[in-house]
């Protein structure tokens, strides 16, 4: 485990503080001016639907999300800009001028399959505080836990096969490239070519050649000399700038057996990004077989998915990698997580007030009051269950019968009898009274404990097309909590 640097590298420059949405200090103001400011309440973040109709999604984007709260500040330069608004006072700003983050943060760890309506991560701060974070929380987690998600679809749907992430030409913008290509990671690629998130992440970050670095060459196979003397080790080449069968494949033979094998090297693998893709890796195959070249590796790079993916695979196609971009990077087909952050109580004198949302759309009700998240394992098979949410208070224990119910519907309920479970809290602390107490892993050690967590589930919940729903439920005194407030509020 590594110590969390308060500074990273790719953030030295830049002050972030700033990227709110500007009533987050418009409410902020409000609290101030009616003495509010020292307030305590909690808010949960949760989202309500699977990307692509999937079965779960993969928890990412806590250490960003750290980051900025370490260093969550506003400099001379924010509260001039802010003066200008001619929208808060000058008391106010004075207090921005000297703000710090002294609240809790609860979340569950990097890395974890979630499922709609959980309280992923927990806030009990000062109002103020808890309000000027929101924008943060969800632009990382929401960005973040997309591609991770996505990124594990397609690498399932390479079945063992390599995947290497493409995608910053596609991405959108800077950060999203880098963090992106991180979030991916965590979701299971290899590899990335976004050397930012290299160097940053201390992913593996590859690459060898364009069609351009081909063209500049008087031949195909001059282009293929020159990289293979520099890189003999490592050659990789890209075979169809101009005839992938006719002229790419053959020069690469001939590439084999007039410099590297001589020189004792062999060819480590050819490329293709266009072109019928389960046609042209077959014929490649066939080709670099018949010459000694069984070896070599076949790597395809297109606008892949994992539908296209697996159809590929099931096609017969000898392809041993792929490389996606813009589907991945942009998780185009789903490309809005759609997190919420949303008030579930008030702290006064040691006692939690609960709050919920309503709304016409069923969908949008909230679960209310301060919240722990548990799931519940099999004790013979260790697969997950079920994940129960529960009141702060509650003792929830593998020493008696656990009975869950479903969120709206207290006749829908399912009881674990004792000694034919375990149970584990999800949450673990991050920050404590504004200390950070958490010490975040490495992204190898957030990809392998993702690895773990999956492998804890039932194939089912796998499934691309109508994934078996998990079940998410609430304890009988949350359920209850829930049902009276609703009632309450229908009497007027």
């Amino acid at each position: 485990m590594k110590n969390f640097d308060l500074k990273f590298d790719f953030r030295d420059t830049r002050n972030l503080s700033l990227v709110m949405d500007f009533y987050e200090l418009t409410m902020s103001q409000v609290y101030f001016s009616t003495n509010r400011s020292e307030e305590i309440v909690t808010f949960d973040m949760f989202y309500r639907r699977n990307p692509d109709e999937g079965g779960f999604a993969i928890f990412a984007g806590l250490e960003q999300f750290i980051g900025f709260v370490q260093n969550l500040s506003f400099s001379d330069k924010d509260i001039a800009y802010l003066r200008t608004q001619n929208l808060f006072s000058e008391e106010f700003l004075n207090y921005l001028r000297h703000f710090i983050f002294s609240g809790d943060i609860w979340s569950v760890k990097e890395g974890t399959p979630v499922f709609p309506n959980e309280p992923l991560l927990r806030v009990r701060a000062k109002i103020i505080e808890a309000q000027l974070i929101e924008t943060a929380l969800l632009l990382t987690i929401n960005h973040q836990t997309l591609i991770a998600t996505k990124a594990n679809r397609i690498v399932r749907s390479a079945a063992g096969r390599s995947v290497m992430e493409f995608g910053a030409r596609r991405a959108h913008n800077f950060d999203a490239a880098t963090f992106g290509s991180r979030a991916a990671y965590i979701g299971g690629v290899n590899s990335t070519a976004t050397t930012s998130a290299g160097r940053d992440f201390d992913i593996p970050a590859i690459g060898t050649m364009a069609h351009s670095f081909v063209q500049s060459y008087n031949s195909e196979y001059e282009a293929f000399l020159a990289y293979a003397k520099i890189y003999p080790d490592t050659c990789t080449l890209l075979i169809d700038t101009y005839d992938t069968l006719k002229s790419g494949v053959k020069n690469s033979i001939k590439l084999a057996y007039e410099y590297l094998i001589p020189n004792g090297y062999r060819l480590k693998g050819v490329r293709i990004d266009s072109g019928d893709m389960a046609y042209l890796s077959k014929k490649i195959r066939t080709e670099l077989d018949a010459a000694g070249l069984s070896d070599c590796q076949i790597i395809a790079s297109n606008s892949f998915d994992e539908y296209i993916i697996k159809s590929l695979i099931s096609q017969g196609a000898q392809i041993d990698a792929f490389g996606v971009g813009e589907n991945l990077i942009c998780s185009k087909s789903t490309p809005v997580f759609g997190g919420v952050y949303k008030m579930s109580s008030v702290y006064h004198n040691g006692k939690y007030t609960p709050k919920i949302k309503i709304s016409e759309n069923a969908e949008k009700l909230t679960n209310p009051g301060f919240k722990n998240l548990y799931r519940i394992f099999d004790k013979e098979t260790g697969k997950a269950m079920a994940d129960l949410i529960t009141l702060h208070d509650e003792i929830i224990g593998e020493q008696e019968d656990v009975t869950i119910y479903h969120p709206e519907n207290v006749w829908k309920n399912k009881t674990f009898e004792k000694g034919s479970f375990t149970i584990e809290n999800l949450h673990v602390p991050i920050f404590s009274q504004g200390s950070l107490v958490y010490d975040c892993p490495n992204i190898e050690e957030i990809k392998q404990y993702s690895k773990k967590e999956l492998d804890r589930l039932w194939e089912e919940i796998f499934r691309f097309e109508y994934p078996q729903t998990y079940y998410v439920d609430l304890s009988k005194q949350l359920l209850d909590l829930k049902l009276n407030m609703l009632e309450d509020i229908r009497k007027g």
